[in-house]
């Protein structure tokens, strides 16, 4: 199928407001170069431009082809769209001639598109076959790898990505029902996984958090996520604004933590002759934790889980400034 012959699907982009004055695009910063680390259907990168200054620029990033589809029509010359994911941000930034940008957003998780694209193979509530790539030009689609991973290494994704406590049954039944027909699409894999999933929270598909796993699994995402922070703090000038928006809490968790580890630092013995200017300083403030309004949530459910942070890179203390420039 090409992508012409895809149908267009509504995307309700989650934190919209919030995350794009979040970057406090004004006064002279409106003339800054900024990042969108995930395009999806441009709902941020949009209202970012149009709040931008004439000499301003806005780099997106997306592994999507669709999103990609999508981005090549923002006729803007500010904007730039990058084929990859923001886990290569600092070196596609050095590539454009670009050292240091002044705000990143980062919209993890997926979009409405292809969740609702049934041949996408994100969801287990349309029958379509078993992808779940994001980027589908590059490495193997989930049926690919159900059909050749081990028991135990099925058990500990399921585990862990998707923090299913009966991963050991759903991947017991899953290697039972490959031995006798492949798994190919994504009705089957529901259905191996309710007959394995005995309860289940009220409300939650018991294909929940085996499809969520897979699909992390399989598109790398907590890895882009851990080298994206790196490369994104990196990429982010002295001043400059970081927000990041997650979808669950493996994804939170590592954002929190990457936050505190340099908002936070370790003092040493008061006892010790060290100037006050020697001190280890932060190297960020942490200046918001948001997540969306009664309003947003009753209008768009899929925002029920979204956790935004926001964080400021301090500039270097005098002290450091000099040493760097000796």
């Amino acid at each position: 199928m090409t992508l012409t012959s895809v149908p267009e699907f509504q995307h309700r982009t989650v934190l919209l407001d919030e995350a794009v004055d979040a970057l406090a695009l004004d006064g002279v910063r409106a003339d800054g170069i900024y990042v969108d680390g995930t395009f999806g259907r441009g709902g941020h990168s949009r209202l970012i431009l149009s709040r931008l200054g004439a000499n301003a620029r806005l780099i997106a990033f997306d592994k999507d082809l669709q999103a990609i589809a999508t981005a090549e029509q923002v006729a803007d010359a500010r904007f730039t769209i990058v084929h990859d994911s923001f886990a290569t941000m600092h070196d596609a930034l050095a590539a454009r001639g670009v050292t240091a940008v002044d705000g990143i957003l980062l919209d993890l998780g997926i979009s409405s598109p292809q969740v609702d694209d049934a041949t996408r193979g994100f969801s287990f509530r349309n029958d379509g076959p078993l992808d779940m790539r994001m980027d589908t030009t590059r490495g193997q689609s989930a049926a690919e790898w159900l059909a050749t991973e081990s028991e135990q290494t099925l058990e500990k994704v399921i585990r862990e990505y998707g923090e299913e406590r009966f991963a050991f049954q759903i991947a017991k039944a899953i290697v039972a029902r490959r031995a006798v027909e492949p798994i190919s699409s994504t009705r089957q894999l529901a259905s191996i996984v309710a007959g394995a999933v005995k309860t289940r929270e009220k409300g939650k598909d018991p294909a929940t958090r085996t499809f969520q796993a897979i699909r992390i699994f399989i598109n790398k995402e907590l890895e882009d996520l851990e080298t994206g922070l790196t490369q994104a703090w990196a990429s982010l000038a002295p001043g400059g604004i970081m927000a990041i928006i997650s979808f669950h809490s493996l994804e939170d968790r590592m954002v929190k933590r990457f936050l505190a580890a340099k908002a936070n630092v370790e003092q040493p013995d008061r006892r010790l002759p060290i100037r006050a200017v020697d001190l280890p300083q932060p190297e960020l403030k942490l200046l918001a934790k948001i997540k969306p309004s009664e309003a947003e949530v009753s209008a768009n459910p899929r925002a029920r889980s979204a956790v935004m942070r926001v964080a400021r890179r301090l500039p270097l203390p005098p002290s450091a400034a000099t040493k760097g420039a000796a």
